[in-house]
């Protein structure tokens, strides 16, 4: 039997396929050509249409008959068909996906009267649609981009699929989201700047979409430098640790007399920095048989550990690692900025992330910690 909803709504979807290629290799972003070739030459591969399948699966059990109106090939078209949907398609298929190409498809489907636009992408895609649609339209966000600081993204996708069904039956009500995004050549540069574009509406249920990143304040440091100083001391000289991005983890690295890279991965052993600014397979092989932790902070506002900026930190490093050689470090402040929220997970990989699912203990102080459930 036909629903209600499969009778009167319509969802366009829009597909960046190539969002979040330089996640795992390390290249702390994916926008534009040079970087995008550069990525796959490192081994990269495509990751949001699988992620866009993950969140269409969960969507076509909820409703099966919905109407989707989406573009040719990865930009939505396959997706779509692999799960069993009968999309109708816009556009014009081409080799190469570009910016241009969303914000085309954004206005054709703000034309054909969609009830909201589903996008696949990062913080860059989130721009475009701002560009070309503002406020017309409310959208969703599958989190599929490498630097995914806007709050117009589902925490994962299968609950993108949630929240779309939630909308479309009238249990979501649209609210304004932050489009951030940051200078991605500054990033690299181990610099941190993030610009506010606007705001896209967004349908909101509690728990289902991310919240804007938050940053250090001043207060906190004198709480990073006890928690660094007991790390420290507790460091076993034959083990490597892998330290995720984050000024949280440069504390250690500075009172051990070194420079961490701001928003890459480095190793750390017996007191000296051994590698620097590290993607998945570096990691791999600079870890190889030895002993291994991994060492994650928590994204202020938004409580992500994993799949948040810190990509090279993969489900096949965490299976080599082992669930249990983990290390969670946050300040009091960071967690009180969760509000009570529970930690987050989104390593791409359903099973690890099961495994990192429930509670886990969080080094808050010198000899402190507490035990924060991971969703």
């Amino acid at each position: 039997m036909t629903t209600l909803v499969e009778k009167m709504m319509k969802v366009g979807l829009i597909v960046n396929p190539i969002a979040g290629v330089g996640g795992r290799v390390g290249l702390k972003g994916s926008d534009g050509s040079e970087i995008q070739k550069m990525a796959f030459t490192l081994g990269a591969t495509l990751t949001s249409p699988s992620r866009t399948i993950d969140c269409l699966k969960t969507l076509y059990k909820l409703i099966p008959g919905l109407e989707i109106i989406t573009c040719p090939g990865l930009m939505g078209e396959t997706e779509c068909l692999s799960v069993g949907f009968k999309p109708i398609v816009i556009g014009i298929l081409k080799n190469e996906t570009t910016a241009e190409d969303t914000k085309i498809a954004a206005i054709e489907m703000l034309n054909q009267k969609v009830a909201l636009i589903l996008f696949a992408g990062g913080d860059g895609t989130a721009r475009d649609l701002y560009s070309s649609i503002g406020t017309r339209l409310p959208v969703i966000g599958i989190p599929a981009g490498v630097k995914i600081h806007s709050s117009v993204f589902a925490v994962n996708p299968q609950v993108a699929g949630e929240l779309v069904y939630k909308y479309l039956n009238g249990e979501a009500k649209l609210h304004d989201a932050e489009v951030l995004d940051i200078d991605e050549d500054a990033y690299r540069e181990n610099r941190l700047s993030a610009k506010l574009y606007g705001f896209l509406k967004t349908p909101y249920v509690e728990g289902f979409l991310q919240a804007s990143k938050e940053v250090i304040t001043d207060q906190e440091e004198l709480n990073l430098d006890a928690i660094a100083r007991e790390f420290i001391e507790d460091m076993d000289p034959t083990t490597m640790y892998i330290l995720g991005p984050g000024s949280t983890l440069s504390y250690i690295t500075k009172m051990l007399g070194y420079e961490k890279t701001l928003l890459g991965v480095d190793i750390i052993q017996n007191g000296k920095l051994i590698a620097t600014d590290l993607n998945e397979a570096q990691i791999l092989e600079t870890i190889q048989n030895n002993p291994a932790k991994i060492v994650v902070t928590v994204i202020g506002g938004q409580g992500f550990i994993f799949g948040r900026g810190n990509q090279q930190i993969s489900p096949k490093v965490i299976k080599k690692v082992g669930i249990d050689n983990i290390i969670i470090i946050a300040t009091r402040a960071k967690l009180a900025s969760l509000e009570g929220r529970p930690l987050l997970v989104d390593s791409g990989d359903s099973i690890t992330d099961r495994q990192l699912s429930g509670y886990v203990k969080v080094v808050t102080d010198y000899g402190r910690r507490v035990a924060i459930k991971v969703n």
